[in-house]
């Protein structure tokens, strides 16, 4: 079971990181103004970091269930995906200038979630030719 807690810890926080480097990568990119704009990669750290707190007690309490990276990090983007909608990140908003960047943040997750897929498909060849 340490195992497994710790690739959860591993790919939470990996996650996490991303998420939060990848909304600054984004906010540079864009070129918003940094008034209006400037505080929001702050805020998907912290909001990364209840993510990842309410993730691995969950892979806590069902230790059992989540026994792959895949699981746990699909666990961690529901939650994530979740938690934008809640605090206000709506890409479909009328008449709004920050649809963009709350495009670009769920589109970073995608993307970080395709890494974490890409990754355990290799590791899984890697142990099938071990074996």
């Amino acid at each position: 079971m340490k195992n497994i807690l710790l690739k959860s810890a591993e790919v939470i926080v990996f996650m996490s990181v991303m998420n939060f480097l990848l909304s600054v990568l984004t906010l540079n990119i864009t070129n918003l103004p940094g008034g209006n704009f400037g505080m929001y990669p702050f805020l998907i750290l912290i909001e990364c970091l209840v993510v990842s707190i309410v993730a691995f007690l969950t892979v806590l309490i069902f230790k059992k269930r989540y026994n792959s990276i895949l699981k746990i990090a699909i666990l961690f983007q529901i939650i994530y995906v979740i938690s934008l909608i809640l605090s206000g990140f709506n890409p479909f908003k009328v008449d709004c200038v920050d649809n963009i960047f709350s495009l670009l943040l769920y589109v970073n997750s995608i993307i970080i979630l395709l890494i974490i897929f890409l990754y355990s498909k290799i590791i899984s060849s890697k142990n099938k030719k071990l074996s």
